[in-house]
């Protein structure tokens, strides 16, 4: 059975973004739900997330609550393979070409762009 000490130690990814209602930075874990802090700054929220990391993790052990490891993103390996109407590669090809930068690159843009929407 794992204790406080190896979770902690364990690399789980904090998110930390500006809270443009109340000021300040909410810092929190995808992987540990509802772990969730704050901070004037961002070091202060990431100062803070570590303390609440450490409560969320003692409260789930407590609790009998399985605590999820981090992600790993070694199960990823960065490809994949789509195919397109041709009408799409040619309009792809020509906006990249326009921004001069390869197409993969621009198709990054953009699903990074979309991916940001979508994820708030």
């Amino acid at each position: 059975m794992r204790t406080i000490e190896d979770y902690m130690a364990m690399p789980y990814r904090m998110e930390i973004v500006e809270d443009s209602d109340e000021g300040g930075f909410v810092a929190s874990y995808p992987d540990l739900p509802g772990c969730i802090s704050c901070g004037e700054t961002v070091e202060a929220a990431a100062a803070n997330a570590q303390d609440a990391k450490r409560a969320w993790l003692e409260a789930a052990m407590e609790d009998g609550i399985a605590i999820r490891e981090p992600d790993s993103l070694d199960d990823y390996s960065g490809q994949f393979k789509l195919r397109i109407p041709k009408s799409l590669h040619r309009s792809l090809a020509e906006h990249s070409q326009r921004e001069g930068i390869s197409m993969n690159q621009y198709c990054v843009y953009l699903l990074s762009r979309n991916d940001a929407v979508y994820s708030k």
